[in-house]
């Protein structure tokens, strides 16, 4: 681990160094580069820095203890120090894992209703206004991409994107499948019914992430429509991209220019088609240990949500909290946070092995 932390520290002075050189300055492209990979390294080089200076602290206090005056302090200073060193060396161990390149990137979601008809529907409603009342505390933008709106109030599915600083790296591990156990408000009878909706975040992608062929794109445009198939818009403003290699299909109706609609369905085409590849990506590094929650398969049940109960639990990490209302009212940082920790501890585990 030092090996690696005296490496990263001499690279971080060697790049203090250039990107104070006007030459490289100059080039604005490759500056920004240098500039970005400074400030990812930095929170490691002072920590590692920090670390240092308390072995120090240890080695100066031991020196110390023959001094009969300067015993006490001597004392002082070296439990002082005992207690910092195993502090940052995890500290440490922590910052080395790598960072996932998508955490600061802003996100597509999509939900789409799954098992249990009409009241599925509904529930990706649900789940749609808890995700928008989390961005609200978030002070994130979310700007709805494509919807399939059921006349009761649901989503068959709904496309949205969400803008804000690590909005990534928090909602990643909202992606699976989602169960609901609860009375619908279409049942006569009282009787608790179980429903699912599929939820998929995406990292949103940019040009130099990935590259696809403009000839391999097919476009369709139609008229937006409502609920119930009722027609909201008289011009074939709504369009729909293809991906022919792959078969990948990408709407956008949301907007009332054909050239902004082109745009979003390009975002949400382009982040499915980065999804696959970095799948692919991590399935060929062998010796990569993956991390079981922030590898959720789309298909696999994450977390049930029981009304009767007032119960919400996430099947990965094994985690109940009983406050049903403010979870949807967009209160799930507590969940999120724990499955950032296990995800944090996995990957550290793999570190280790």
């Amino acid at each position: 681990m030092f090996d690696n932390l005296d490496a990263i520290e001499s690279k971080y002075e060697e790049l203090t160094t250039k990107i104070s050189d006007p030459e490289v300055i100059s080039n604005q492209n490759e500056w920004r580069k240098m500039m970005k990979e400074h400030a990812n390294i930095e929170p490691i080089v002072l920590k590692y820095r920090e670390y240092k200076k308390a072995v120090e602290d240890l080695e100066e206090a031991k020196e110390m203890m023959n001094d009969k005056e300067l015993k006490d302090l001597a004392e002082e200073e070296m439990l002082s120090a005992k207690e910092r060193i195993p502090k940052l060396e995890e500290e440490l161990k922590i910052l080395l894992i790598p960072k996932d390149p998508d955490d600061d990137k802003n996100v597509i979601c999509e939900i789409r209703g799954g098992a249990g008809g009409d009241e599925a529907a509904l529930f990706a409603g649900t789940l749609f206004r808890m995700y928008s009342m989390y961005c609200d505390r978030k002070h994130w933008k979310l700007e709805v991409l494509n919807e399939n709106a059921t006349e009761l109030g649901g989503y068959k599915e709904i496309s949205f994107m969400i803008k804000g600083e690590g909005a990534y790296s928090r909602l990643k591990f909202e992606s699976g499948v989602h169960r609901v156990q609860r009375v619908p408000e279409t049942e006569a009878s009282g009787r608790i019914h179980t429903s699912t909706a599929s939820v998929a975040v995406l990292p949103e992608v940019e040009d130099v992430d990935i590259d696809i062929n403009p000839a391999d794109i097919k476009m369709e445009v139609f008229r937006a429509s409502g609920a119930g198939g009722q027609h909201v818009n008289k011009t074939s403003s709504a369009v729909r991209l293809i991906h022919v290699p792959t078969g990948m299909v990408a709407e956008c109706q949301t907007e009332r220019s054909q050239v902004q609609n082109r745009e979003y369905a390009m975002k949400l085409l382009m982040s499915r088609l980065y999804e696959i590849e970095k799948a692919k990506r991590d399935s060929e590094l062998e010796n990569e240990r993956r991390s079981q929650i922030g590898n959720a398969d789309r298909s696999e049940k994450i977390r049930t949500y029981n009304y009767p109960q007032g119960r919400i639990t996430d099947h990965r990490i094994g985690m109940s909290i009983y406050q049903m209302e403010n979870f949807l009212n967009g209160d799930i940082d507590e969940m999120i946070d724990n499955l950032i920790a296990a995800d944090t501890a996995e990957k550290l585990k793999g570190n280790e092995e």
